[in-house]
């Protein structure tokens, strides 16, 4: 049974996703700014991409969700500007007549106050930042995202729907290592990666203009390469930028010197990129609706539905993030199919809602789930049915199928 606070909260959600639905309905191209570990230059590269996009005359937004580490408003000499309401709408800095800008910084203290906050907390602040927001009309939203993979990126890949990654690395293999973690992170949760940015590729001696190497020279063309992602360039080192920076004054986006030159034809690539994806979709589009009319005639497919029950010794496990594997069992016509064991990913939110959507399943029986895991799970169109009775996956599947599986108490509700 639900209580009065679960309804309550199931409203609000609803409520809040479409509010969601209708800002992202305004917003044209979303662009994550990631990195796989801190300090390669990542916020820099985020606001300046936002500062370029605006100067071209584009309609931008920049939102930082960096909730421990806001860098925005020191790269863009906002610091200490709050952001204030209208009409139960927070209403984003107005940093230029093209561009808008959002940060936990100038909303929370005085931008040097700590944001200690776990996982829920932070998800529920990045949905805020798209639902409570008037962000209005927007060509581009520029979204700084925390490094790491953690609860911020799934968000933002759970919420944001058509976001595309920008990746920023430096030349060391260390971050190289964790770049091929992002680009997994990004294939998983099914977010195309618009390309990767080699940072810090090289110093420019400003005296004779020669480059020098500091770290390893082309490794991020060559990670994108074998990562199979486009390489959209490397930025040399520029003291200017360091200082410009510090000052609040964005300048790889309009500066002189190898840096800002580097950095304008990434601009470039990510804007053709984004317009030749645009045109292939709708080109296969088009393929697809002529193919739809060829079919018409033709007998339609009976559709085969999975069932995913997770299990631990062949039975049903009793909280289904902590099962040794899952029962993928086919289903047709009130008839049972075929099963095959899977071991599932690493037990983190929102992971195994995407990879079991991945995979078709379409219902989940389950002993315990916690509140949130089921909300993800129905987000994905999958059905969830906790308080199963122990057994083997057949036979929770067959009194399902029958109208005989009789559930009890949700042994996880966390």
């Amino acid at each position: 049974m639900h209580s009065c606070k679960d309804t309550e909260k199931e409203q609000y959600m609803k409520q809040q996703d479409r509010l969601i639905t209708g800002s992202l309905s305004q917003i044209g191209r979303k662009l994550v700014v990631m990195s796989g570990k801190g300090g390669v230059g990542k916020s820099t590269v985020a606001v300046n991409l936002a500062v370029a996009l605006a100067r071209r005359g584009n309609s931008v937004g920049l939102m930082d969700v960096d909730l421990h580490g806001p860098s925005v408003p020191t790269l863009l000499g906002i610091r200490g500007q709050r952001v204030f309401s209208e009409l139960d709408r927070l209403i984003p800095i107005q940093y230029t007549d093209n561009l808008k800008v959002l940060s936990i910084a100038n909303l929370v203290g005085g931008g040097d106050d700590a944001v200690i906050w776990r996982g829920p907390m932070k998800i529920g602040a990045i949905r805020q930042f798209i639902s409570d927001v008037e962000w209005g009309l927007l060509d581009f939203l520029v979204i700084d995202s925390p490094p790491g993979t953690g609860d911020e990126p799934l968000t933002i890949a759970q919420t944001i729907p058509g976001g595309e990654a920008v990746i920023v690395t430096t030349p060391q293999e260390l971050s190289l290592a964790d770049v091929r973690r992002c680009v997994n992170f990004c294939r998983q949760v099914s977010m195309p990666v618009r390309g990767i940015i080699e940072n810090m590729s090289g110093f420019s001696c400003p005296h004779c203009g020669k480059e020098t190497a500091i770290f390893k020279k082309g490794g991020g063309e060559e990670g994108a390469r074998l990562m199979k992602v486009p390489f959209l360039g490397a930025i040399p080192l520029d003291p200017a930028v360091m200082l410009s920076s510090d000052d609040g004054k964005p300048s790889l986006s309009a500066g002189e010197g190898p840096s800002a030159a580097a950095f304008q034809k990434i601009v470039e690539k990510i804007i053709i990129g984004g317009e030749r994806q645009k045109s292939a979709g709708a080109s296969a589009e088009s393929e697809k609706e002529a193919r739809g009319k060829d079919k018409k005639s033709m007998k339609k497919e009976v559709k085969t539905m999975k069932c995913a029950i997770p299990v631990q010794g062949g039975k049903l496990c009793a909280h289904f993030g902590h099962c040794e594997e899952f029962a993928i069992v086919a289903f047709e016509k009130g008839q049972i199919g075929s099963r095959e064991l899977l071991k599932p990913p690493p037990h983190e939110p929102g992971v195994l809602p995407e990879w079991l959507a991945g995979l078709g399943v379409s219902l989940v029986i389950a002993g315990g789930m916690g509140s949130r895991a089921q909300e993800l799970f129905r987000a994905k169109g999958i059905e969830v049915l906790t308080g199963a009775p122990g057994g083997t996956p057949e036979d929770l599947l067959r009194s399902y199928l029958s109208g005989t599986l009789r559930t009890g108490e949700n042994v996880c509700d966390h």
